[in-house]
């Protein structure tokens, strides 16, 4: 009896043993993923020549087609991202977004903050993101900036998101202790069944509130979560670095892209890269 090709290949794959076989599926469903509309349309995005090279530089630590495709960003959503700093991320999700979406900036609003405790640092950062979308009209015209208060977060209409995003800034909120009011401030503003993508550094373990580090553990990042209503859907490895020893003497921040260190050691941060980060996806019961 003659075989086919397609059955030889199967044979081979169950006399290759299990592994094998979940690794064959496993790269199958990938391409399967990669050739969608909404993938390609994330890859011509990543490809965009708005994109600043320095940023462009730093997909190879943040694999943002891979953290946005496992958080299910898709492009008619209205995607929610927490203090967006210099726009790294807003320069993909913004035109990404830009059709059928709705991109909205949340920002912390200067005049929420007592004189003196980062008034004028918030307001340059709003400044700042807006100049950023009023120049490229093409790409963030349909985005929107919303101002927030961190004491008591209000990001949008309740149940009006369909996905809230936060990248590296929980340890923000923790020594500020505003964290579990961020978390609830997510969970209200979200859909039920929409989804919190968040990406953090990671410490080695729990770490105290007050930690200067930059590091959180992952099991306090997902009790906060927990805390607030969220149930744990998924974590990925997408972003982790295990050259990371997160023992350094400026904490995070002596890595890039901040490079907080002498110029003699730019060689030995420059291997280990950016920080080891948790990917977690939670979704709103």
């Amino acid at each position: 009896m003659k075989m086919t090709a397609s059955l030889l290949a199967s044979c081979l794959l169950l006399a290759a043993g299990p592994v094998v076989a979940q690794e064959h599926a496993h790269h199958d469903q990938a391409a399967m993923q990669a050739a969608t509309p909404a993938a390609n349309a994330l890859q011509q995005v990543l490809a965009g020549d708005w994109r600043s090279a320095a940023n462009v530089a730093r997909d190879t630590y943040r694999h943002p087609q891979q953290t946005l495709e496992f958080f299910r960003v898709q492009p008619q959503q209205t995607v929610i991202e927490i203090t967006p700093g210099n726009g790294w991320y807003s320069e993909i999700l913004a035109p990404y977004l830009r059709g059928q979406g709705h991109y909205v900036a949340a920002v912390v609003d200067p005049m929420a903050l007592p004189a003196g405790s980062g008034r004028d640092y918030q307001q340059r950062g709003r400044d700042s993101l807006q100049k950023k979308f009023a120049d490229a009209p093409a790409q963030f015209d349909r985005a929107t900036v919303v101002a927030y208060d961190p004491a008591a977060p209000v990001l949008g209409a309740p149940g009006s998101a369909d996905v809230v995003l936060t990248f590296r800034n929980v340890h923000n909120w923790r020594t500020a202790g505003q964290a579990e009011g961020m978390f609830k401030g997510f969970f209200d503003v979200l859909k039920p069944g929409g989804t919190l993508g968040v990406v953090e550094h990671r410490a080695k373990g729990d770490v105290a509130a007050d930690d200067k580090s930059g590091y959180v553990g992952q099991a306090q990042v997902i009790a906060m979560a927990e805390a607030a209503g969220f149930k744990l859907d998924a974590s990925s490895e997408i972003n982790a670095n295990p050259r990371d020893t997160k023992d350094y003497p400026g904490g995070v921040w002596t890595l890039p892209p901040t490079n907080s260190h002498d110029a003699a050691d730019d060689a030995r941060y420059k291997a280990i890269g950016e920080s080891d980060r948790m990917t977690l996806r939670f979704v709103k019961p």
